[in-house]
């Protein structure tokens, strides 16, 4: 029913800077949530930046000040701006959504695939 597609990642050297997106396509009423979330080499997945409610966002405190969460409610993506990248910023990110998909207040919650980025120092 629902699709996230995220694209943007690659390898970078620390202290440069990357853009992610996130698309969600097919029976989109509304997004209700949207956020980025990460998963390093050994490690859980964990919460980067996401819009909570009335569009006010939240950071992890690693990420405060270098990146920035975006969106483009027309097309219903979402962006993340990773700038001041460093080495431990290595991971596979995610998007993640609640998306409204009916009228009657149904919804969907997933993932999309992830996308690589690596930073090298």
């Amino acid at each position: 029913q629902v699709q996230l597609v995220e694209s943007g990642g690659g390898l970078v050297q620390a202290g440069g800077s990357l853009r992610l997106s996130c698309t969600a396509s097919g029976r989109v009423f509304s997004i209700n949530e949207m956020g980025w979330y990460r998963q390093a080499p050994g490690k859980q997945r964990e919460l980067v930046t996401m819009f909570v409610s009335r569009g006010s966002t939240m950071y992890a405190d690693s990420v405060k000040g270098r990146f920035t969460i975006s969106r483009d409610n027309a097309k219903n993506t979402m962006y993340l701006q990773m700038n001041s990248l460093k080495p431990e910023d290595t991971a596979v990110y995610y998007c993640n959504a609640l998306i409204g998909i009916g009228d009657d207040g149904s919804t969907w919650h997933g993932w999309g695939q992830g996308t690589q980025v690596t930073v090298s120092s």
